[in-house]
């Protein structure tokens, strides 16, 4: 089950990616005025990658992400990566504020800014690949969380001598 589920999780992360990195060059087609800029085109395109594969993507990614955690936490390459998760969340976010403001001619950037926009998605794809190949146990001086799990009768005092459980 859990193989499957990581089968899942990648899936979607690659989906979910594969559109951060489309959407800007979209951005930039729109504000160049290409061919594919046209709204009769480019509204419905986008909004379809945005709301109806990037999205659902991004949720199912998550939600199996947060699955594997629960199932096997280890290590303080969750923490970072989790960071860089957040912020490809965030980044999602804002490509979707781009789209707004987009849909409704509403353009603040140049297509130099599209093209910048559209790199961040392969800084946190490698950082993400990077994290959870390496899966690194410690950072710096930081400890390694524990290997075992804790037994009650370590953290609560007063148990270990067959005192009642709660």
């Amino acid at each position: 089950m859990y193989f499957w589920l990581k089968v899942l999780h990648i899936l979607a992360m690659t989906i979910w990616f594969a559109g951060l990195f489309f959407l800007p060059r979209l951005f930039v087609a729109r504000h160049r005025r290409e061919i594919d800029s046209d709204p009769a085109y480019w509204n419905p395109v986008t909004n379809t990658l945005f709301f109806r594969i990037m999205t659902p993507a991004a949720l199912v990614t998550i939600t199996l992400g947060g699955i594997l955690i629960a199932w096997n936490p280890s290590g303080a390459w969750l923490v970072l990566k989790l960071v860089v998760v957040a912020g490809a969340v965030l980044l999602h976010l804002y490509m979707g504020l781009l789209l707004y403001e987009l849909g409704h001619d509403r353009c603040r950037h140049g297509p130099t800014f599209f093209r910048v926009i559209g790199w961040i998605p392969l800084v946190l794809l490698l950082l993400i690949a990077g994290l959870t190949g390496a899966k690194p146990q410690t950072l710096g001086d930081l400890p390694a969380p524990p290997s075992r799990n804790v037994d009650v009768e370590d953290v609560v005092p007063g148990l270990e001598d067959g005192a009642a459980r709660p």
